[in-house]
C-alpha cells in the first residue's frame, strides 16, 4: 500500500458524503453524531456496503474549514469520521479544527495506515490481509469484528489478544449475512461472554 499521507497536508479531504444522524453501530449506538465519509480505500472487502467510496478521485476535495462549518451549522457536538479508510489521509488538521470548536472526534478505521489526528474514541475494525499498525491496537476503544462466516470467530480471537483490557469487544454480522449468521454469533457470545453483539441498528431504523 502506498501512503497518501505523504502527498497531502490534510487541509482538503475527498468528501464522499456528510450528514447528521444517529450512530448505528458499536458501543455508541443511539447517540447523535455528524458523519463524514472520506474517500479512498485499497483494502477492497467483498462485502463492503460503501464501495462507492473506494476511489478517492471520484469525490470532490473539500476544504476542512467548509466541513467544520457544516458541522457547526448542524448543531452537532460529535463527529464520526469514516470511509473508505480515513487514515489514508492526514487527519490531524481536521481534528485540531474540530477540537478548537469543542467537538468530540470519533474514528472508524481498519487501522491499516498510520494513525493521525486526536481522537476521543477509536473504533478498530481489522480486515483480513491488512492487519492494523501496531500502535493502533493499543489505542482502540472498541474492537469491531465483522462476521461473514464461521472462520471470522478464529480471527476475532487473534485480534482480541492484540488490544488492551479496556477495549470493548464486538462481533457484528455482515449485513447481507445477518439472517445466516446472527444465531451463530449469539451462541458464540453466550459461550465467550467477553464479546458483545453489535448490530447495524441504523439499517433496522431505515436512517442513514
Amino acid at each position: 500500500m502506498v501512503s497518501l499521507q505523504e502527498n497531502n497536508d490534510g487541509l482538503w479531504l475527498p468528501l464522499v458524503e456528510e450528514f447528521y444522524s444517529i450512530q448505528g453501530e458499536g458501543c455508541n449506538t443511539g447517540k447523535a453524531a455528524y458523519f463524514i465519509r472520506v474517500g479512498g480505500c485499497d483494502i477492497g472487502c467483498s462485502w463492503c456496503d460503501t464501495k462507492y467510496s473506494w476511489n478517492a478521485d471520484m469525490h470532490p476535495m473539500v476544504d476542512i474549514g467548509v466541513i467544520a462549518g457544516n458541522i457547526t451549522a448542524a448543531g452537532a457536538d460529535s463527529v464520526v469520521v469514516t470511509g473508505g479508510e480515513p487514515l489514508m489521509w492526514n487527519m490531524s488538521p481536521l481534528c485540531d479544527l474540530l477540537k478548537q470548536k469543542g467537538i468530540s472526534t470519533y474514528l472508524e478505521t481498519s487501522g491499516a495506515y498510520p494513525l493521525s489526528g486526536t481522537w476521543d474514541w477509536i473504533t478498530l475494525s481489522p480486515k483480513k490481509g491488512f492487519l492494523p499498525m501496531p500502535e493502533i491496537w493499543l489505542m482502540a476503544d472498541e474492537l469491531k469484528v465483522i462476521v461473514e462466516d464461521g472462520t471470522d470467530f478464529e480471527a476475532a480471537e487473534e485480534y482480541r489478544k492484540m488490544v488492551t483490557g479496556k477495549c470493548r469487544l464486538l462481533l457484528q454480522p455482515e449485513w447481507s449475512r445477518y439472517t445466516a449468521m446472527i444465531a451463530e454469533i449469539t451462541e458464540y457470545v453466550k459461550k465467550h461472554t467477553y464479546w458483545t453483539v453489535s448490530l447495524q441498528a441504523h439499517k433496522f431504523m431505515h436512517i442513514p
